[in-house]
């Protein structure tokens, strides 16, 4: 299927994307930029380029300061009138994982079942068990988040994002200050869940991650993007992208993998 028939995820119009930090402060400007349905996009850039802003405009919890952002068909500037069954389609992972410490993982994995489907905590607790098992997590299901290393945390935040089963999933820098195993584990991963994955139904995902080095996401049918200078520049396909003469470009795909924290 030709990318501009598929059906748009997210769709932004000539977009200026604010800082969370000063939402008066525009980060990257006229974007224009379309998610088809199933479609496997990944957005490099330096630190402190907007990405995370980005994703945040594009799931629909930061208004855009100026065009049009669309999820799922929807404007996101309705979006702070209320909660729409849509904004629950989407699953965000954070780059600090954001767990409660004062919560086991499991709980902290079982807390969108608590509040959106009013479950109990045994009801929710045997909802999340397969999923546990899948993410390899469930040995450190009553673990506080204190006592487990960053590659779990950044497992569990993914797989509380996974607990409601969304159609689109948004992952920022998930690789960052992750050991090898876990860096290798995620791009494999997040392939199985855009392609239809038994624990989601077999449904594929739609899928944005954000990166500050492209060589772990290289793969023929990704699309990826580059912010830069308040610029969000489309690239392509990787073929189209690895023969760059692009300054910025050219360091984050040779960038070397960063060491866990």
């Amino acid at each position: 299927m030709n990318p501009q028939t598929k059906p748009a995820v997210i769709e932004m119009q000539d977009a200026t994307v604010c800082a969370l930090r000063d939402v008066t402060l525009p980060v990257a400007e006229h974007i224009n930029w379309r998610v088809g349905l199933g479609e496997f996009w990944v957005v490099a850039g330096r630190q402190q380029t907007g990405k995370s802003d980005l994703l945040l405009t594009a799931a629909g919890l930061l208004p855009p300061l100026a065009g049009t952002c669309r999820l799922l068909g929807l404007d996101t500037r309705a979006f702070g009138e209320a909660e729409p069954a849509e904004r629950l389609r989407v699953g965000l992972v954070f780059a600090n994982d954001r767990l409660f410490g004062h919560m086991t993982l499991g709980e902290n994995i079982a807390l969108p079942l608590r509040y959106q489907r009013n479950l109990t905590a045994p009801e929710a607790e045997h909802e999340i068990r397969d999923l546990l098992e899948l993410l390899e997590l469930t040995p450190f299901a009553e673990a506080a988040p204190a006592n487990v290393s960053r590659d779990w945390l950044r497992r569990a935040a993914l797989a509380r994002a996974l607990v409601l089963q969304p159609e689109v999933l948004l992952c920022d820098h998930p690789l960052g200050g992750l050991s090898p195993r876990h860096r290798q584990w995620w791009p494999d991963f997040l392939d199985q869940l855009g392609r239809g994955h038994k624990a989601l139904g077999g449904r594929p995902v739609t899928v944005v991650v954000t990166t500050e080095e492209l060589s772990p996401w290289q793969h023929p049918d990704r699309r990826y993007a580059l912010l830069r200078d308040k610029q969000f520049l489309p690239l392509g396909s990787w073929a189209e992208l690895a023969g760059t003469d692009d300054p910025v470009l050219k360091e984050l795909l040779a960038a070397p993998p960063a060491n866990p924290l």
